[in-house]
């Protein structure tokens, strides 16, 4: 028997070692993200005479 279309589908869920992968690749994403930013404040605040000894 066919659904009628006026029936929402139910969303097809995806293993569980998908949505991990998912999840570890975009906080491997953040974590680069924000090592980006840092280096990039650290080469800002080493051009204008900051040098941590």
């Amino acid at each position: 028997m066919m659904k009628s279309p006026s029936q929402p589908l139910e969303p097809v869920k995806s293993p569980w070692w998908k949505r991990v992968g998912w999840m570890l690749l975009i906080w491997c994403g953040s974590v680069l993200a924000l090592l980006a930013v840092s280096m990039l404040f650290r080469m800002m605040m080493t051009a204008a005479g900051m040098k941590s000894h």
